[in-house]
Parts: structure tokens; C-alpha cells; sequence
């Protein structure tokens, strides 16, 4: 027995009939379930406060040079200790943190963004322009992406650190849009998407109103997890010097610096490699726990 529209709206108004959650809820609840989700959201929220608020409570910053003070171990005066130059380990160490999570934030969402955007349009269009896509995701998954980014080095200059970003994440996106297209191919064929086509609405339209919010599971978590992805290799490249440029600072220029002096003065190494191992841990730890969120059959939820 069915029952009208009134009386649902009735059931409903007095609380005798409950509306189901939405999945958004249920993706959430979840999440929150899960222990290794819960610890790495805790402790990249922490990373996130110690890199932005952190600094707020330091007598110094990371342009300040104390020349009382070289090579100096961890004391009240500078609690990470001090380089040789007389910089302020805890200081530089957050300013490096910050410029490390703004470049693998923003590159993994370009990154992403521009994964859905061409494994959509090849999927649902398929024909010349699936192939002309495929392609140049074909040509940019062979072309060595460490080699070019070292080229083109030179143009990261100090406070041309967005190009690089947008540099980084033009070799991060090939192959999730291979998948995209897979599932864009699949899902253009779903009711919803055939009724709107024949209702006349256009096919970009289509593509961004119904294509890929349909496909957002995938790409919140690929979003997530290209964030250590990125993380560790702005770090490669700065460890190399063709990154991240001075006088700014992140992971890699002050892992590169620290590794030089890391045996007789490892303060200057070992804090900063530890914040990067435990963030981009959290971060790996946050994309599991969403991924198992979104799919409940894998039994991890």
C-alpha cells in the first residue's frame, strides 16, 4: 500500500515518517567512523594551525637572522634551534610547511579539476575529440615531467611560485582522467543524462550539471590524495633547487640545506623531515578513510 502525496507530507510534518540522509551525510558519517580518518584529519588540522598560527606566537620570523647565534641546539631563545646564517629553525621550518601545503593544495585541485574536465568532455563526446585528447594525456604520461619542470626552472624565479603550481599540476592529472572518461562514457548513458539531451540542453551544460557531479567520489579523493603527491614532489624539486626559489623557503630547500650539516647538527633535519613525513601521512591517511567512505563495499568503513 502506497501512500498519497498528502499523506507522506503528513507523516513527514509530524516526524512519524523520517526522510533518509543524504548521501553527503552518510559519506560523512562514515568518515567519522573510521579511526585512521578521524586521526588523519585531527592531525593535518594540527599541521594546518602549527603552520598558520603557529608563527603568531614566535618572537621571530623567517627573515630575521640572530647573530648572536649559529648553529645553536634547540633552547628557550629558539626552540627548534638556529642555522648557520643565524635563522630561526622554528620559524623557517613553519614558513616552509605553509608554502609546501598552499603549493600541494592548490596543484592537486588544478589537477584535478582539469583531469575532470578532459576525461568528461572525451568520454561523452568520444569520437575526434576523445582521440585528440587521449592523445595529449598519451603524450604527456611518456614526457618526462621531472626533466621539463628542471628546465623550465629558471621561470620559477622568487615570487613565481603560482606558475610553478600550475607547472606542477599539468603532470599530475593524466592518469585520473583516463579513468573519468571510462566513467563519463558509462554514465552518459544513465536516464537522467538521455532525458536532458533530448530536452535540448546543451552538452556542456550536460557535462558540468550532470556528468561530473556524478563522478565526484572519484575526484574528492583523487583531489585528496594528489595533495601528498604534490607535496612530495615540490619537495623533490626544491631538494634539487629547481623549485621553490630563494629567499622564500618550503619542504625541500630547507630539507636540502639541512642535510648538509643533518650528522653534527640535526636539529636543523630532522624537524623539518619529521613534519613532512607526519603531514603527507595524514593526508594519505584522510584519502583512505574518504575513499572507503565513498565505497561502503569495501568493508574498511
Amino acid at each position: 500500500m502506497t501512500l498519497s502525496e498528502e499523506e507522506l507530507a503528513e507523516e513527514l510534518a509530524d516526524g512519524t515518517l523520517t526522510r533518509p540522509p543524504s548521501r553527503a551525510r552518510m559519506v560523512a558519517g562514515r568518515f567519522f567512523r573510521s579511526t585512521q580518518g578521524l586521526i588523519g584529519f585531527a592531525v593535518l588540522a594540527l599541521m594546518f594551525l602549527l603552520a598558520f598560527v603557529g608563527p603568531l606566537f614566535s618572537p621571530w620570523t623567517y627573515t630575521d637572522k640572530d647573530f648572536t647565534a649559529f648553529m645553536q641546539p634547540p633552547s628557550a631563545r629558539h626552540w627548534f634551534g638556529t642555522l648557520q646564517t643565524g635563522s630561526d629553525v622554528f620559524a623557517v621550518t613553519l614558513r616552509g610547511m605553509q608554502k609546501s601545503l598552499v603549493v600541494g593544495l592548490l596543484a592537486a585541485l588544478v589537477s584535478t579539476a582539469l583531469a575532470a574536465v578532459v576525461g568528461a568532455f572525451a568520454g561523452y563526446f568520444l569520437g575526434w575529440t576523445d582521440r585528440v585528447l587521449s592523445w595529449v594525456t598519451d603524450l604527456l604520461l611518456v614526457l618526462p615531467a621531472f626533466l621539463i619542470l628542471a628546465i623550465l626552472s629558471p621561470l620559477f624565479g622568487s615570487g613565481q611560485w603560482p606558475l610553478f603550481v600550475v607547472m606542477l599540476a599539468l603532470f599530475l592529472w593524466m592518469v585520473t582522467s583516463k579513468i573519468v572518461r571510462g566513467m563519463a562514457i558509462s554514465v552518459k548513458e544513465r536516464e537522467f543524462v538521455q532525458a536532458a539531451r533530448y530536452m535540448g540542453v546543451p552538452p556542456v551544460r550536460i557535462i558540468f550539471r550532470h556528468v561530473i557531479p556524478n563522478l565526484s567520489s572519484l575526484l574528492i579523493v583523487d583531489a585528496t590524495l594528489n595533495v601528498s603527491s604534490a607535496i612530495l614532489t615540490e619537495t623533490s624539486l626544491s631538494y634539487f633547487g629547481f623549485g621553490i626559489q630563494p629567499p622564500d623557503v618550503s619542504f625541500g630547500t630547507l630539507i636540502a640545506d639541512g642535510s648538509l650539516t643533518a650528522v653534527y647538527a640535526p636539529w636543523t633535519f630532522w624537524f623539518v623531515a619529521g613534519l613532512l613525513v607526519v603531514t603527507v601521512l595524514a593526508v594519505n591517511l584522510v584519502g583512505d578513510a574518504l575513499r572507503d567512505a565513498f565505497d561502503p563495499s569495501s568493508g574498511k568503513a
